[in-house]
């Protein structure tokens, strides 16, 4: 039965269109979101006041399937912050440096511990965990300041934040958009992810080595001045290296539970913030003894101040997505078909009878979504639409949902996320005293070459 299209689907179409052109003409989405959601609300109730209530509802529905993953980075910033403070970090990764000699292994040895620590802590705080130690030790080894700012990005901003297997932000956006479990999100991820991070990271080594050689890349760092954040004279050395050693134990525990207990999604992430959230109380007690009740809350209250500055923007865009699907009835009500399977299954349906559509097409548009989406400098305003024709190109060919919604994802997180967009550069350029224009055009040539191989294994894999 040929599927029935009503004007609340191409409105959806028209908006989503609109979305990824203000993103292209890098100009903010929310209006048009908000705008998006109003009329949609508008044509399928015919009331006014019912429309205007729905963009308030539909925010609270976004934030409500959000929450647990503006939470979880909160309280880890929060962490992050206790930790630097108190000098911790720099006992925790003081013993990486006793491998850096030369260029090569300061390269690869900073870009795999900034991997791991952002599995677990995200980038932006992994960078300054790891910048203000590692950085003067690369610099010594003969690394330029560029050169360590594309390994913490690549690694940090790439590899550990577009897989994101340990918090699970984004393949729960991602996953929430296709309908899809988070898990099957990662198991997709996971050969596009490894795809990606080996073609990038040794096509930026070679062609860093190769500038270096000739001459393009100033290798005397003496005239490096450093603006470090000083940690506080909180504990004891001894204190510091017992802290040093109990948190990477705590959440390799949780590593070693996550696998034995299977536990994915939002009780993954649960298991990490309630971890975290002990390591921050106790280091906050520990540290400034009578203050530690007083400082813990102050720290909370930072992290929460980053989240919600950090998932501000993505709030009207995932509520005008989470339309696309089950949030349509629930924040709207039950005014789609009564054969509807919700929008985005309706247009997939509607695009399988009319359109001839190959794996391989489907796969360079996804492609192509998740670089324009990435554009707002954000990564994870755009993941939710990946997620979104992810779906509906799965349902027109019949297959390759996740395969799709993952390189989506990947797409837009390496690009906006992010490795390309200046502005998404920041915290890697700044703790490196680097261009952030510079650093994007040495990672633009690297990234197309990774996403390029990375589409075509995917074609393969659909």
């Amino acid at each position: 039965m040929e599927m029935e299209l009503t004007a609340l689907h191409w409105i959806y179409v028209v908006f989503i269109a609109l979305i990824i052109g203000f993103m292209v003409k890098r100009r903010d989405t929310t209006l048009i979101c908000i705008i998006g959601i109003f009329l949609l609300a508008l044509v399928a109730t015919g009331s006014l006041a019912s429309s205007i209530s729905g963009i308030f509802n539909s925010f609270i529905f976004a934030i409500t399937e959000l929450m647990s993953t503006i939470l979880i980075i909160s309280i880890i910033v929060a962490m992050s912050t206790v930790l630097t403070k108190s000098g911790i970090n720099d006992v925790m990764i003081a013993p990486f440096a006793k491998f850096i000699k030369n260029p090569t292994l300061a390269f690869w040895v900073i870009g795999i511990v900034m991997m791991m620590i952002s599995w677990f802590f995200w980038p932006s705080p992994a960078v300054a965990l790891l910048g203000a130690v590692l950085l003067p030790v690369a610099l010594r080894a003969g690394l330029p300041a560029l050169g360590v700012a594309m390994a913490m990005n690549l690694f940090g901003h790439g590899i550990a934040l577009s897989g994101d297997f340990i918090i699970q932000a984004a393949p729960k956006l991602t996953g929430d958009a296709a309908s899809i479990p988070v898990g099957d999100v990662i198991a997709a991820s996971i050969p596009l992810v490894i795809t990606m991070g080996v073609v990038t990271t040794l096509s930026a080594f070679i062609l860093l080595k190769r500038d270096m050689k000739l001459g393009r890349i100033k290798t005397d760092n003496e005239g490096f001045v450093q603006d470090q954040t000083m940690s506080e004279n909180l504990l004891t050395l001894g204190q510091k290296k017992f802290f040093a050693v109990f948190i990477p134990i705590a959440f390799l525990l949780d590593v070693v539970a996550l696998s034995i207990l299977k536990l994915q999604g939002g009780d993954a992430t649960a298991l990490v913030g309630g971890t975290a959230v002990f390591i921050l109380l106790i280091l906050s007690l520990v540290a400034h003894k009578q203050q530690g009740l007083e400082k813990s809350t102050a720290y909370l209250i930072q992290g929460f101040q980053f989240g919600f500055k950090v998932f501000g923007p993505v709030i009207p865009i995932a509520a005008f997505f989470y339309l696309g699907d089950s949030g349509f009835n629930q924040i709207i009500g039950d005014y789609l078909p009564k054969t509807s399977l919700g929008i985005v299954n309706d247009l997939g349906a509607a695009l399988a009878a009319s359109v001839p559509l190959t794996k391989e097409i489907a796969a360079v548009t996804l492609t192509g979504i998740g670089a324009i989406t990435g554009l707002d400098g954000s990564g994870f305003s755009g993941i939710s639409l990946a997620g979104s024709v992810a779906k509906l190109f799965g349902t027109a060919i019949g297959s390759g949902t996740a395969t799709l919604t993952a390189l989506g994802q990947i797409t837009a997180i390496w690009v906006g996320g992010g490795t390309l967009i200046p502005w998404a550069l920041i915290p890697a350029a700044a703790i490196c005293n680097v261009s952030p224009f510079e650093l994007a055009r040495r990672n633009l040539l690297p990234v197309t070459i990774g996403l390029a191989v990375t589409t075509i294994v995917a074609m393969f894999l659909i």
